[in-house]
């Protein structure tokens, strides 16, 4: 037992959230660089060598230098063994980003030190927020002309709602980025510029060394020494409980591109982190020491590399100690099943892994019997996790396939997208699935949504934009007559493929007539899930 507690605490899982651009990808490879999982950190746009992003595995990630499915990456790092969670930053694919921030344990949120809070760090820092899961700052590009610290600090707290601590502090930004201070050592750690593409040589200096006045500009050890006086006598005092409960949020200086700050940063971060956190249940909580194993489903990717062909269900072990081959239950199909083909994930490198703790992340072969929110657990002690909700989509389009003869690979294509939580399939009522109501809560989702068939499937599409943009749910289904509603004539009866029925709107006004004219109607923004 005391080696599964060992495990255990050893384990740290996190997210790594930000909007798009802030650097998210590049933190992510630098701090796979610092625990040896990789040799050579390629940056995402970088043209001088034709490595893209380690996390980035899909195609169209690599044609326009984004993140639009979350990656799952581990590594190890001075005894502990560490999860990284890497996100889509863009909006579009905030659907994904919010199933995977269930699967952490803590948040790590980049910003772009010369914008600040964006519009995207919002949304998902809100989530962050739900779930009470600490939050460390990371303000990322200072090696580039930035926001004055202060003003950062302020635009977290003001704009975010969360109290902020600096752990170092910058001297400068841009061409005149000298280094920071770090608050508890007391020490100046100079800024060496380099491509990024290797560990930093450390340089310290203490305040009163005479030699830091040569790598310092005119006036910035004046200007230090008064932010050290003023963050010492008037900011917010650390609090190691306060950052736990999510409700304070440690702030770090420095620059992912050029390697600066990234390994400090990485070892205060495990100072800062529990081991994995308990988890709730039908049943009560579940303690992730617990003897008996447990997991739930909080992504499925299928066609994640073109050789293999297949449909991987990751998984978030909550409790216990999972082993190759071992038996599970089922939850949500009701019976027993062996976990195939475990494995860890680096992009597209894959290991099978012979055992895995409360913490970890692990891919298992899904021969199609899994959905996201799933619950597996030991045979001899059965419970579910609380489930995940899903977006209402925003976007709706038409779609079917240009050549008929493709109907197999459309309906195989199109469902097994929709399982992943990537788009959400409708159909008219009595209607077959030649021609498909696709939602999406992002436009974006449309072109994944086409490159994929084309590529995976070998299946082109015609796509029609819809006018609707609101969707509801009919909560008393059993109750209610759908073909005789009295409805307004721009909206449209549907049903997903579960056979629940659906009504689309183009505006409010439609919903409030559907109310006003079908007695008894009750309709629901989410799904259940």
């Amino acid at each position: 037992m005391s080696d599964l507690f060992n495990e255990i605490d050893k384990r740290r899982t996190f997210a790594i959230i930000s909007h798009p651009d802030a650097g998210k990808t590049t933190l992510t490879e630098k701090l796979l660089l610092y625990g040896g999982a990789i040799n050579l950190a390629g940056s995402v746009k970088g043209k001088r060598t034709a490595k893209h992003a380690v996390s980035d595995w899909m195609e169209i990630e690599k044609q326009r230098g984004i993140s639009v499915t979350s990656s799952v990456l581990q590594f190890k790092y001075k005894g502990y063994c560490i999860n990284i969670l890497d996100t889509p930053g863009h909006q579009d694919f905030s659907e994904d980003t919010y199933r995977t921030l269930m699967a952490a344990d803590c948040a790590v949120m980049v910003i772009d030190g010369s914008k600040g809070v964006e519009n995207q760090t919002i949304k998902l820092f809100k989530v962050c927020v739900m779930r009470h899961i600490p939050i460390i700052t990371f303000i990322n590009k200072m090696d580039r002309d930035s926001k004055s610290p202060y003003d950062l600090l302020e635009d977290i707290e003001n704009v975010l709602g969360i109290n902020t601590c600096p752990i170092n502090w910058p001297i400068g930004s841009g061409k005149e980025f000298k280094g920071v201070y770090e608050r508890n050592t007391k020490k100046v750690i100079a800024f060496t510029a380099n491509n990024g593409q290797k560990e930093v040589e450390k340089e310290e200096f203490t305040l009163d060394d005479p030699e830091l006045d040569s790598h310092l500009a005119y006036g910035q050890k004046e200007t230090l020494l008064e932010d050290v006086e003023l963050l010492d006598g008037a900011g917010d005092e650390f609090d190691i409980d306060a950052v736990r409960k999510g409700e304070l949020t440690p702030v770090f200086f420095g620059s992912a591109l050029t390697n600066f700050g990234v390994e400090p940063f990485l070892e205060e971060f495990l100072n800062l982190t529990t081991p994995p956190l308990a988890r709730e249940s039908d049943d009560g909580i579940i303690e992730p020491k617990s003897d008996e194993f447990s997991a739930f489903v909080f992504k499925i990717q299928a066609n994640m590399n073109k050789n293999h062909r297949d449909r991987i269900a990751f998984m978030r072990i909550c409790s216990g100690k999972f082993e190759k081959n071992m038996e599970v239950f089922h939850m949500q199909g009701n019976k027993k099943i062996k976990l195939s083909q475990p494995q860890q994930i680096m992009a597209q490198e894959r290991e099978i892994v012979d055992e895995a703790y409360a913490g970890d992340i692990i891919g298992v072969f899904d021969p199609g019997i899994f959905s996201i929110g799933d619950t597996v657990c030991s045979p001899s002690h059965k419970f579910k996790f609380k489930g995940i909700p899903t977006f209402a989509p925003e976007h709706f389009c038409l779609v079917r396939q240009k050549d008929t003869m493709k109907r197999k690979q459309f309906i195989k294509g199109t469902n097994q997208i929709a399982q992943e939580g990537a788009i959400q399939i409708f159909q008219e009522l009595d209607a077959g699935m030649e021609e498909v109501i696709v939602g999406v809560v992002g436009v974006l989702q449309f072109d994944v949504l086409k490159y994929r068939l084309n590529n995976e499937y070998n299946v082109e599409i015609i796509m029609e934009n819809l006018p609707y943009q609101f969707i509801r749910w009919i909560k008393n289904d059993s109750e209610v007559d759908v073909k005789a509603l009295d409805l307004a004539s721009d909206t449209k009866k549907i049903q997903d493929l579960k056979g629940n029925h659906l009504l689309l709107f183009t505006s409010y006004w439609s919903i409030d007539w559907a109310l006003e004219h079908n007695k008894g109607l009750e309709l629901q923004e989410f799904g259940n899930v």
